[in-house]
């Protein structure tokens, strides 16, 4: 299939599929008489494998080494147990993901709170001063427990 196909079909640009091409993640097109590209079927599905990777967290070396024909474990007949555990590391770094947005989520939280509830005689200045204050202290408080923790 040419490239414009393949790109109407994947949804992926032609510059993409091109990019794709020399970064080795899709085999390289046949050429025709013409110079056109021609993709074989299977790249398709190469590239539904590759988007989903991606959407799912896996940048493009990590793909590249999980894939069949790039030296992944897949390259040898597919090896379950390699790619299973590449997929249990991304849980790992997306749950890791997950806990600091949290932590950022609910100190940011506890900011707009402190701004929205506290004295309301005091001017934006001193206001400011004294929510700083506190994040201030929570940094500290943080690093204290981090450190007795290790």
């Amino acid at each position: 299939m040419r490239i414009g196909e393949l790109a109407e079909r994947s949804g992926l640009s032609a510059s993409r599929l091109r990019f794709y091409e020399s970064a080795g993640l899709i085999g390289p097109a046949d050429r025709g008489a013409n110079g056109y590209r021609a993709f074989p079927a299977e790249t398709l599905t190469r590239l539904e494998l590759i988007t989903g990777a991606q959407r799912a967290g896996f940048t493009l070396d990590e793909i590249r080494s999980l894939l069949p024909g790039c030296g992944g474990p897949a390259s040898d007949g597919g090896h379950a147990p390699q790619i299973a555990a590449a997929l249990r590391r991304k849980v790992g770094e997306i749950e890791a993901l997950q806990q600091r947005l949290e932590t950022s989520k609910t100190r940011l939280l506890a900011i707009i709170d402190s701004l929205e509830n506290g004295p309301q005689d005091l001017g934006c200045a001193a206001n400011t001063r004294r929510v700083l204050a506190g994040i201030r202290r929570t940094d500290i408080e943080e690093t204290a427990a981090k450190e007795a923790a290790e």
